[in-house]
């Protein structure tokens, strides 16, 4: 018996990086669900931002990879009528879009569904786009498309996929008239062995790892870093992609302003292979984001053993009670520095229980069995 065919349309994919999570959950989901669905992956042939496709790979057309196929489409080759065609080719049982305002990985399927020239069932997974700290951004297009959207009840038969119950209320706000939500956490990627560092009394190396963006706070943490006591010593890294120049000429001002006792560096964006390792070879992950739909990079440091230092805008919550991390409201930053401060002042014994209890998280995480299961009745 031919095993169900999925196509997921997503706007970047493996080897690309710079798009974030999105790519993350992407890569998760077609590993995980290659063993009983037959995966098609239609994604660009180049990372977010990038004018120039990816090395060594044939654009527009498919090519094997692992146990699934995928097509690199070029920007000359994406367009209406190739899309329509690819789809009718294809003959997927399932349509899951990784994406909500994207024109050729998300609308474009759309259209063509509500159309009648697409037979396949859509699956929707907006991936945080509809929270309320990401509708903030660009609010009137946003608003204007989701209305569209609503008005002309291309949803009707659309299923929507949120990770976690506040995004099943974004959506059932947002895209009221679609026909389902169901919850399903995301794919997390495997826990690797556990590996402690060594940590000083007085010191404290931070890393914050994310596109570089309002969205993600990082003006937040320089603030906090700004008013930290001056008997520690911290370093922060930056790693990331520059999403919005304006915002990183701020962040810059802010850096420049730190008293002598922060040091900052900014190293660039780094690949999805080489999160973990680098994430060991510090003492603190900080994110004070907005919003998370999942929050792919704070799973991934609390898999490398590394405690967190995030927002209360995310899935990750009461990790204190786990020996995990902390997340803490955007309202309160004299609780983030007071973290960053009692970390600091920790000796190697006492911040070994913070790092083993993140990985010790992660790894129960990871070990959810049920998640294969819920994901076969979505795609079912």
């Amino acid at each position: 018996m031919l095993n169900p065919k999925i196509l997921l349309f997503t706007d970047w994919y493996a080897p690309g990086f710079k798009g974030g999570g999105p790519i993350r959950s992407a890569v998760n989901f077609a590993r995980e669900m290659s063993s009983d669905y037959d995966i098609y992956i239609f994604t660009a042939d180049r990372d977010l931002g990038d004018t120039k496709p990816y090395d060594d790979i044939e654009a527009d057309t498919w090519i094997r990879k692992e146990n699934m196929h995928i097509f690199y489409a070029s920007p000359q080759w994406l367009g209406w009528r190739n899309i329509k065609n690819l789809i009718r080719t294809t003959g997927p049982d399932f349509i899951y879009l990784n994406s909500m305002y994207s024109r050729y990985f998300t609308i474009y399927p759309l259209l063509l569904y509500s159309l009648g020239k697409v037979s396949s069932q859509i699956i929707l997974a907006p991936r945080g786009m509809l929270q309320e700290g990401a509708m903030q951004y660009k609010t009137g297009k946003k608003k204007l498309f989701l209305g569209v959207l609503r008005n002309i009840r291309i949803l009707k038969n659309v299923h929507a996929h949120a990770t976690d119950e506040q995004e099943k209320k974004d959506i059932s706000i947002q895209l009221s008239g679609i026909s389902s939500v169901k919850v399903i956490p995301n794919f997390s990627a495997p826990v690797q062995t556990y590996q402690a560092t060594m940590k000083n009394m007085g010191e404290i190396n931070l890393i914050f790892i994310s596109r570089i963006s309002s969205k993600k706070n990082l003006i937040f943490l320089l603030t906090v870093l700004g008013r930290v006591t001056g008997s520690i010593t911290a370093k922060l890294t930056i790693r990331g992609t520059i999403e919005d120049d304006s915002y990183w000429e701020e962040c810059k001002t802010l850096i420049n302003k730190l008293p002598g006792n922060v040091r900052v560096n900014y190293d660039g964006p780094v690949s999805n292979e080489r999160v973990c390792s680098l994430i060991q070879q510090y003492h603190l992950f900080v994110l004070p984001t907005f919003g998370e739909n999942f929050g792919h990079a704070i799973f991934e440091a609390l898999a490398a053993g590394r405690p967190v230092l995030i927002s209360d805008q995310t899935p990750w919550r009461h990790l204190e009670q786990q020996h995990a991390g902390w997340d803490l409201p955007l309202d309160d930053s004299r609780r983030f520095i007071n973290v960053i401060e009692n970390i600091a002042e920790m000796d190697n014994t006492a911040f070994e229980q913070w790092s083993r209890g993140a990985w010790e998280y992660a790894k129960a995480h990871s070990e959810n069995t049920k998640l294969r299961e819920q994901y076969k009745d979505l795609f079912s």
